[in-house]
């Protein structure tokens, strides 16, 4: 069994892009801890189907970001569940949740389900959008987060989502102040090494996505950041 714990980088696919499987091999044979497949518009049954076969010939950890039901199939590694705790909208905190566990509870290995603590800062991205995500946040409102989500809700993760830009390290370090055993995930933004050293010295996992199909050399560079935390 995989230990997520350990991760310090993360690649994420998004299933509703193209990329070639040259570039997936040097993603999947890249020494990342592991490989997320999830994104928030244009995310099918077919897409994440195919994109999860040709992810599993490799033999890297893969896991789902939950983002609708009807993409849901067997076959990850894991499962990830997010409730964007700063989402106006009921369904982001707990409505897909709530659908999944209707759908599939009784085939579920809790196992290999972990949920996640979303808290989405870019206005601008799609997924603040799509959820009616509050995102003008002080860092005395980070702060707050980060105590709700490790102490009194107890999630495994707490994932700062800047999901294409960079973010404020101020208020990462504020989430990161406050958590004592929930691990903290930050992806947004992440087009080079020196951002990913910078992230990875304040959070415990970093999540780079976008970069992969812009510029895939700079993405395989940011996987050295694991080598700073051996």
């Amino acid at each position: 069994m995989y230990d997520i714990k350990k991760w310090k980088h993360i690649f994420k696919l998004d299933p509703a892009k193209s990329i070639s499987d040259e570039d997936l091999k040097s993603i999947c044979l890249s020494k990342t801890d592991a490989i997320i497949i999830g994104g928030t518009d244009n995310v099918t049954e077919d897409n994440v189907f195919h994109l999860k076969q040709r992810v599993k010939q490799y033999s890297v950890p893969l896991a789902l970001e939950i983002s609708n039901i009807d993409s849901v199939m067997l076959g990850f590694d894991f499962y990830f569940i997010p409730t964007v705790l700063n989402s106006t909208d009921v369904k982001y905190h707990n409505g897909i949740l709530l659908d999944a566990l209707k759908s599939f509870g009784p085939m579920m290995q809790f196992v290999d389900v972990v949920f996640e603590g979303y808290i989405v800062l870019n206005p601008k991205s799609k997924v603040a959008k799509l959820t009616q995500a509050k995102t003008g946040l002080t860092d005395e409102d980070i702060e707050a987060y980060a105590l709700m989500i490790n102490d009194m809700y107890k999630l495994p993760i707490m994932y700062l989502e800047y999901s294409g830009t960079y973010g404020e390290i101020d208020k990462v370090k504020a989430a990161a102040d406050q958590l004592t055993n929930t691990q903290l995930f930050y992806g947004g933004g992440i087009s080079d090494y020196d951002e990913a050293i910078q992230m990875a010295s304040i959070a415990d996992t970093i999540i780079v996505g976008d970069i992969i199909y812009n510029d895939l050399e700079k993405a395989l560079k940011t996987v050295k950041i694991k080598e700073s935390h051996k």
